[in-house]
């Protein structure tokens, strides 16, 4: 990556690789029409922070090459130093699937990080978690109403009894009647709320609210069926009685909660996600190369690694094969753009449909442009399993966990995968949260550092102005998830309470 220029001083442009003929705008604000940058290059209309700008002359239906690879056509000739928008930017096809090489570009191992721990919580099946929470799982929505009004109660009045225990997260969902129980898409949806149920920052304490009648019984969601960890309204006198019994049964649990202490653990415990939202242009350059620099020194250091969003990896594939680890992997990645891609032909949509207009008012054209920004997240490791949506990671490395992009249900998918916690970049803002584990925000602009200074926890747009390198803001971000992890430090969303409603994945037909 290079940048055109000094700061405060000229106009700044990044160009990311040498085979670039476009690259983006980094003033904040913009540059106007005449902007002469140091090599020379003139802009020939006014060019919005985040944009492409035309390195050379394009005839129509030349290729637009961005992080050096084809982002798209030219609609028509561009002269040199225009503004390139969506408009003129034709969408290419996508990497043709059974044409990819597979396991032919492994990264070689690197040498193992150590060191390096955190202050966790042991679980009795030898899993750990980083925040001692009592979770209650419905089996319908039917109960949420109950179920949050008992929590409001156990917050209010029970939870200042024990200290150590540092919340009560309701898991309420749109499943579990009028729904096709035995479709074959349903168990996506089911393993998602059976693993949310167990999840290790649960501390091993599970409790069910359920109805009674409906199709997704509760059962299912308890390890063994066990019934004593079942809350079933129907069976009680009325709303008072109902939640009496949930306060009661919550009690139980808060007292065993209660007891856990931080204890030494290694980072091999962690399970960490990543995700993007609100991308812009800078994406790619600036918030996902530095965590995906934090991403090789936590699988380096044995942690589990997540990154996820099928839709903005489905465009990038073809230079996510070569680094899995063996083909039967290289194979799975495969399968799960596969099963995509038919599941929005069903749906009559295709990957147009991505970007979203904000993400397009920040510099991005289209989708092959974002998944080529999205999958730096990802850093250099090689790629040592994947997961179907909602799956349970039992193994280490960076994985690849199929979820769809929507911000909600990859966070809710990713949880499910048992993820402690995740590292979230934006460039647009937003402020996006989990209930059941930290979310740490990574802007990609200083300028949006500047405006969301009680929102945002790690700046990386100081990449772009040459103010921090990569490695640098990798690091801190290393050492702030294993902070975060250890209780020592809250995030923004933690402080300020912000988390988002779970949302399930549900491809099976609703009756």
């Amino acid at each position: 990556m290079s940048i055109n220029g000094k700061l405060n001083e000229v106009p700044l442009y990044i160009k990311v690789n040498s085979l670039d003929n476009v690259a983006i705008i980094v003033n904040y604000g913009g540059l106007k029409q005449g902007t002469v940058f140091p090599c020379g290059l003139e802009l020939k209309e006014n060019v919005p922070q985040g944009h492409k700008v035309a390195l050379t002359d394009l005839t129509q239906d030349q290729t637009i090459i961005r992080y050096g690879e084809v982002i798209g056509y030219a609609v028509t000739s561009i002269k040199k130093g225009s503004w390139i928008d969506e408009s003129l930017v034709k969408l290419p096809s996508p990497p043709k699937l059974d044409e990819l090489s597979i396991s032919d570009k492994v990264p070689d191992l690197l040498p193992p990080l150590e060191g390096h721990t955190f202050e966790g919580y042991r679980n009795k099946d030898g899993s750990a978690g980083i925040k001692n929470i009592l979770g209650i799982t419905t089996s319908v929505q039917c109960v949420a109403g109950v179920l949050n009004y008992a929590v409001s109660r156990i917050k209010k009045e029970i939870l200042p009894k024990y200290a150590n225990v540092h919340d009560v997260v309701a898991l309420n969902h749109t499943y579990g009647c009028g729904v096709a129980i035995n479709a074959p898409e349903a168990k996506i949806p089911i393993r998602t709320i059976q693993s949310m149920a167990i999840h290790p920052n649960f501390g091993g304490e599970i409790m069910v609210v359920g109805l009674g009648c409906e199709k997704l019984l509760p059962e299912r969601l308890v390890p063994d069926g066990d019934t004593a960890n079942i809350v079933s309204l129907q069976d009680h006198q009325g709303f008072t009685k109902m939640v009496q019994t949930i306060i009661e049964m919550a009690e139980e649990r808060l007292e065993k909660l209660n007891d856990r202490q931080r204890v030494i653990c290694p980072v091999s415990d962690l399970v960490v996600g990543l995700q993007c939202g609100g991308s812009d242009a800078f994406s790619g350059v600036t918030a996902n190369p530095a965590v995906g620099y934090a991403a090789d020194l936590l699988v380096q250091a044995g942690a589990t690694v997540l990154f996820s969003e099928v839709t903005e990896v489905r465009d990038a594939v073809h230079l996510l094969t070569p680094r899995a680890i063996n083909e039967d992997v290289g194979t799975a990645l495969i399968r799960e753009m596969k099963w995509y891609d038919n599941y929005l032909q069903k749906g009559d949509a295709d990957r147009s449909a991505n970007p979203s207009p904000g993400n397009k008012k920040g510099g991005l054209a289209n989708v092959v442009e974002k998944s080529l920004g999205s999958i730096a997240k990802s850093g250099s490791s090689p790629i040592s399993g994947v997961l179907s949506p909602g799956e349970k990671a039992t193994h280490k490395g960076l994985i690849f966990a199929a979820t769809p992009a929507s911000d909600f249900v990859c966070g809710t998918l990713q949880l499910a995968s048992g993820m402690h916690l995740q590292v979230f970049t934006t460039g647009r803002g937003t402020p996006y949260g989990l209930a059941m584990a930290p979310v740490i925000k990574v802007s990609t602009r200083n300028s949006l550092m500047e405006q969301w200074g009680d929102l945002i926890d790690v700046n990386a747009g100081r990449i772009a102005t040459g103010e921090a390198t990569i490695e640098e803001v990798g690091w801190e971000l290393f050492h702030l998830i294993l902070d975060v992890a250890s209780g020592r430090k809250q995030t923004w969303a933690e402080h300020w309470g912000l988390h988002n409603d779970l949302s399930l994945f549900n491809p099976a037909p609703v009756t």
